[in-house]
């Protein structure tokens, strides 16, 4: 069972802001007295705080999914709804915050140190706030957005001032449990630290930490037995103390040698962008185990070596304590040191400027995107994404308010800009987005107009009719009636159709066709 983690990933879900209310205020003598929705509650956020009495992130190994409360919706009578509380979940010191493709989101090495990773989503309006003098009772309201959701990664890197390195069994825990009230597992075989350990250590008026990290051997910056995962607790500390072991059984091994080999794996782990590389730190040599005659002996002869290289060497025993204070007071003293350049460091930082957003920045950006039935347009702003998330289609009011907001917020003119014409496909947001079929809002016939400057397309193609085809036109549709009233004339005179009794040039027809004599002809009379 794992006792101490350095590194996990955290799925995290912020809560949803709660939905805006639609309400209308009734009274006695008063059924429509104004609208009253309230506001929807805010989403709870997911902040991270360096604590200096967590030193271990197996509370998020063994539970990384992390999720924050949603807002309360709106309700009548201006009753906004309820917020959530912000979830804090507590990291040890010298926790580096990266997201989920590995970018340092931030280093957590101060006491109380607080980010927000994962903002709760905003709580929409209710209709009440969106009452204006043009809009006087609005019939629908702003819905909450969604909260943050998504992965980061929490890396642990050991805060300390001096870190212990040397081979397995070079006696490195039992050097932080003679100094320090720490107590870590002492065995007699390799491997015994499997993570690294702290140690508070008092000399004087000078306090400081020691850190015991997992034993290294040749090839530990490539993966070779522990170094590699833990080398990483090496990289906060102000000095590097090199544990030699003088009274080691293998034959192939010396306190030269071994300590050749551990600087060519310091050498070769890369430090981020602004610490010192590992091997330009103060460090400081112990030959332990001189309490063994063999050891001390040793000791004796490569002491003069080490120091011929520039280091100051201490000759100790875990066992008998022998060396110990003289080499706690060293330690102190090139930690007081370091401090006091960090603080000189810490003085000549330059300031950080924030600078205001730039006028032409519209906050957002319109992006041509092939397709296979001609360009698509996205929008990308954090603004017409969040309208979007607000708005309830099912109602075209609320649709409507939106078309006003993007109008307003210029995304028509660079659409225009980009080359877009009524009907284009438009999405707003990246991957698939909220797609729409654009149509864009007129005020006057000169928004149509999408030529160059100086020409206009209108009178490129003119389908304006003149007088003598407007004549002809209507010429020709007379003598086309003319033409079929001849031809019904004479179906019918064929005998090709008649009806029970017509008139033809004021003479009545009879059922056989005939036309009947009228007596006063036969008489001669008018």
């Amino acid at each position: 069972m794992a006792t101490f983690v350095d590194h996990v990933t955290l799925h995290l879900r912020a809560g949803n802001g709660g939905n805006g209310c639609v309400s209308v205020k009734r009274e006695k003598f008063k059924p429509l007295a104004g609208p009253d929705g309230g506001n929807g509650g805010s989403g709870g956020d997911i902040v991270l705080v360096a604590d200096p009495n967590v030193t271990t992130l197996l509370g998020y190994h063994r539970s990384p999914h992390r999720s924050s409360a949603n807002g309360g919706p709106g309700m009548g009578d201006h009753r906004a709804g309820f917020g959530s509380e912000l979830m804090e979940l507590s990291v040890p010191l010298g926790t580096v915050v990266k997201d989920a493709e590995g970018n340092e989101l931030a280093d957590m090495t101060e006491p109380g140190f607080r980010i927000v990773v994962a903002p709760g989503g905003q709580g929409g309006l209710g209709n009440a706030a969106l009452a204006s003098l043009k809009r006087k009772a609005p019939g629908f309201a702003l819905l909450g957005t969604y909260g943050w959701e998504g992965d980061i990664q929490l890396e642990l890197k050991t805060v300390a001032d001096v870190a212990l390195v040397g081979y397995p069994s070079a006696g490195k825990s039992s050097l932080i449990a003679a100094i320090s009230a720490a107590r870590p597992k002492i065995a007699d075989y390799p491997f015994t630290t499997l993570h690294p350990n702290l140690g508070v250590v008092d000399a004087g008026e000078v306090r400081y930490t020691v850190a015991d990290v997992p034993g290294l051997i040749e090839g530990a910056s490539e993966g070779k037995g522990l170094g590699l995962e833990f080398l990483r607790h090496v990289e906060r500390c102000t000095a590097l103390l090199h544990i030699l072991d003088c009274a080691t059984l293998d034959p192939d091994r010396d306190p030269l040698s071994d300590l050749d080999v551990i600087l060519g794996e310091l050498a070769a782990y890369p430090v981020p962008d602004g610490q010192k590389p590992l091997l330009e730190r103060p460090q400081l040599i112990a030959l332990n185990k001189i309490d063994v005659p063999e050891g001390r002996e040793l000791a004796e002869f490569v002491k003069p070596d080490l120091e011929a290289r520039g280091y100051r060497v201490f000759e100790i025993s875990t066992v008998s304590h022998e060396g110990l204070k003289q080499l706690n007071y060293a330690l102190a003293e090139t930690v007081e040191a370091g401090r006091v350049e960090a603080a000189a460091a810490q003085a000549v930082k330059p300031r950080i400027v924030i600078r205001p957003k730039p006028v032409d920045d519209s906050g957002f950006v319109v992006k041509v995107e092939g397709g296979s039935f001609g360009n698509i347009y996205r929008i990308i702003g954090s603004k017409p994404e969040r309208w979007v998330q607000q708005t309830d289609f099912k109602n075209d009011e609320a649709v409507g308010f939106l078309a006003d907001r993007l109008a307003k917020l210029g995304i028509e003119n660079e659409l225009f800009k980009a080359g877009a014409i009524a009907g284009s496909t438009v999405i707003i947001g990246p991957g698939n987005g909220v797609v729409f079929d654009w149509e864009p809002t007129l005020t006057s016939t000169a928004e149509l107009i999408t030529a160059p400057r100086g020409t206009d397309t209108r009178l490129d193609d003119s389908k304006r009719r003149t007088s003598n085809e407007r004549r002809e036109e209507y010429f020709g549709r007379m003598d086309a009636k003319a033409a079929a009233r001849a031809e019904l004339i004479r179906e019918r005179e064929a005998g090709m159709w008649s009806t029970g009794e017509e008139e033809y040039n004021g003479d009545t027809l009879t059922g056989d066709g005939s036309v009947p004599v009228s007596p006063r002809k036969e008489n001669g009379a008018e």
